[in-house]
């Protein structure tokens, strides 16, 4: 039978009004299936099955839809299989999985198939997610992240989104996770799904003092509150305060305030508050918080490109950054990117390569809009860069220059 993985808020049963599904979908090894007409791989037979299960899933119809389906966090994203057979995806991790599938794997749950199958998968899996040894590296991988998902907002104007902005949502999840990910592989009990659960661990062995549990529980909980009131008004997945005053009202009704300005202000206490927390754990504890030159020098060069290369933003959503950017042709650029991310030399990479390729592969993608065709920029750059990404050394070089 297929395993069927549910990610993020499914994994943790933490669905929002309005969420999508993250699926990762996988069989337990190779071979045929005995039909009635002719027998298929393995493979096939389940990605017909996947496929027929998204098609019941995510259209909306007269009686609308059950879920959005996004099955980007697989191996290679969009461009990769479907469906992979459990040695794939351990091989796959093994070799290539980056700080953000780790990230992403924590809340891994089985949700459907064979869940005895599911359970052997997620312990083929566990070694990736959690080092046996203390990994500080967690840290810095996450405040890579973070500093990300800043320049997102900043490029947006998403301040006002209380997932992502500063002392949102997100913000809360990176605590719990970079403990997990540092301590993980030691301590068992933080091999937990519901961050409820993870902040009471922490308290209870002793990582975070018990205000500071307390501050961030009761501190996420009002912002997913809040998070929930938006959807059901909205009647779409967005975190995004309204800017109109009667949907401000509403809100604010909803969340029990009298008014706008007294919901607000108590939105602006928890959210300064678990910004305040998240400093102490993640930030760099060299960097002011206040010093605007310093948050300059942080900003990952190419970084609001990251994005687009690894897929984590719908393919509408790619064609309209490169069209703003400058690109004639977007859906031959997506093109390009999408054969790079399949072609053979690249599935064959080792991490650290993968890893330095998507260092630079952003940085090209900045620089390609410096210049007055950057179509032929990248027409003519990546297949030097698939050329030459077996060794790796080579990227550092064009990273570098």
């Amino acid at each position: 039978q297929m395993v069927i993985l549910g990610m993020g808020k499914l994994g943790a049963v933490e669905l929002n009004l309005s969420s999508d599904i993250d699926l990762i979908f996988a069989y337990p090894e190779g071979g045929e299936t005995v039909g009635t007409k002719r027998a298929l791989d393995n493979q096939e037979f389940f990605i017909r099955l996947g496929q027929r299960l998204i098609k019941a899933l995510d259209p909306v119809t007269v009686d609308g839809f059950v879920f959005r389906v996004d099955m980007r966090l697989r191996p290679y994203g969009s461009s990769g299989a479907l469906v992979l057979s459990f040695n794939a995806l351990e091989q796959y991790y093994q070799d290539q999985g980056r700080d953000w599938e780790r990230y992403a794997m924590i809340k891994a749950r089985v949700v459907g198939g064979d869940l005895a199958a599911g359970a052997e998968l997620l312990e083929m899996l566990r070694p990736f997610v959690y080092r046996r040894y203390l990994d500080f590296s967690a840290i810095e991988a996450l405040r890579t992240m973070k500093q990300l998902i800043q320049q997102e907002v900043k490029r947006k104007g998403m301040a006002e989104n209380i997932k992502l902005g500063a002392g949102g949502i997100r913000e809360v999840e990176f605590i719990a996770q970079a403990f997990q990910l540092i301590h993980g592989g030691r301590d068992l009990s933080l091999q937990q799904r519901p961050l409820f659960n993870v902040l009471k661990t922490l308290e209870g062995q002793g990582y975070l003092p018990s205000a500071v549990t307390e501050e961030l529980r009761e501190g996420y909980e009002f912002l997913r509150y809040t998070e929930h009131a938006i959807q059901a008004i909205a009647d779409r997945q967005t975190q995004m305060l309204p800017d109109n005053e009667q949907d401000q009202a509403r809100i604010a009704l909803i969340m029990g305030f009298a008014d706008w300005a007294s919901f607000h202000e108590r939105l602006m206490y928890w959210r300064s508050r678990v910004s305040w927390h998240f400093r102490q754990v993640i930030a760099d504890p060299d960097s002011d918080p206040d010093d605007e030159q310093q948050d300059d020098s942080e900003v990952v060069v190419g970084g609001e490109w990251l994005p687009l290369w690894e897929e984590s933003q719908d393919e509408d959503a790619a064609g309209r950054q490169l069209l703003q950017a400058g690109f004639v042709d977007t859906g031959k650029a997506l093109k390009s990117l999408a054969d790079l991310r399949s072609s053979p030399n690249l599935r064959s990479m080792q991490r650290l390569s993968r890893e330095r390729l998507d260092a630079f592969i952003p940085r090209l993608l900045a620089q390609a809009v410096e210049h007055e065709k950057p179509d032929l920029v990248l027409e003519r750059v990546l297949p030097l860069v698939e050329a030459v990404a077996r060794r790796s050394a080579y990227l550092v070089l064009l990273t570098e220059n």
